[in-house]
């Protein structure tokens, strides 16, 4: 008599997932956080390749590395800084991309209504559904919220010298920073061409966002889509100093002021010129410095994110 044997229970087929972790912000992560990141994913279908950067430039070599790969589900784990600095290596392909909200303001996943709590974005990755959504670009670099010239970028240049020299803590080198700005009360002249006219202006400060913000109401500075194909600029009027502090705190929530205290515009390519050989330019809270003129546009629907499938309440 011939016993049969019995039947072999299937291996569990899990979808490949790259994900990239910015463990360079001080957030404690180390070896056992990553094996309850590996455990969380399994648990959703999901079979993580994980990698903690410590850089930006090691999230971008990351993200590299897993298209080289064919890998088609790419996750990030960070502020918007690194969700931005992921993303930028993805843009103009298929691959899907996935956000772990894991930053302090994290306004990219606010706008798409990505859950905020880690369980849930991961649950988002294999339950959710591909959207197309568009970027901001100026002079090359992306941006996935919003770019900015003039207070804030100044601002944000003497809140990362006082964290490096000094030793202070974000929000109180904001504060010290903002004081500083405040004392200094500077303007940039700058010519604008929008859809086909010249401006001149004497700001302190230039607003292009990845789409239209919301200027009033109880959603203000939130964006109810990112795929209209539409750049939104909000050049500031002449504020008093306080108002620079404020319009300075609105730029870093994510929260811009009212209608009033800004010329509202929207186009597909607009072009910011000074007579500067280079100036500070903040994407997405990120500095660098270019030089003009500065040539933004819309890409639309360069970026596929996976958005929940029922839309939160």
């Amino acid at each position: 008599m011939t016993m049969e044997k019995p039947m072999e229970k299937p291996t569990e087929k899990r979808t490949p997932v790259a994900v990239i972790i910015n463990a360079g912000a001080g957030l404690g992560y180390c070896a056992q956080f990553q094996q309850q990141l590996h455990e969380k994913f399994a648990a959703q279908g999901l079979l993580a390749d994980i990698t903690l950067a410590h850089s930006g430039e090691e999230l971008i070599a990351a993200a590299r590395a897993a298209l080289a790969r064919g890998v088609t589900l790419v996750a990030a784990g960070g502020g918007d800084g690194t969700i931005n600095a992921v993303a930028s290596v993805l843009v103009d392909t298929e691959v899907r991309y996935g956000v772990l909200p894991l930053g302090t303001l994290n306004h990219f996943a606010k706008d798409l209504k990505i859950p905020l709590a880690l369980d849930d974005a991961i649950a988002n990755l294999a339950q959710g559904r591909p959207m197309r959504v568009d970027v901001g670009d100026v002079n090359g670099r992306i941006f996935l919220n919003n770019s900015s010239l003039g207070l804030y970028p100044d601002i944000v240049r003497d809140r990362e010298r006082q964290q490096r020299r000094l030793g202070r803590g974000k929000w109180l080198a904001f504060g010290w920073a903002a004081l500083a700005v405040l004392k200094r009360y500077p303007f940039l002249s700058v010519r604008l061409e929008v859809n086909g006219v010249a401006h001149a202006r004497r700001t302190p400060f230039v607003f292009i966002g990845n789409n239209a913000y919301q200027m009033q109401g109880l959603n203000i500075g939130e964006r109810a889509c990112l795929n209209e194909g539409q750049l939104s600029l909000y050049v500031a009027q002449r504020p008093t100093r306080l108002g620079l502090v404020r319009l300075a705190w609105h730029a870093l929530m994510g929260r811009l002021a009212q209608q009033r205290d800004f010329d509202v515009a929207a186009a597909r390519e607009l072009t910011i010129d000074t007579r500067k050989t280079r100036l500070r330019v903040a994407t997405d809270g990120e500095v660098t410095v270019m030089q003009p003129p500065l040539a933004y546009r819309i890409r639309p629907g360069a970026l596929t994110v996976m958005v929940p499938r029922i839309v939160p309440r």
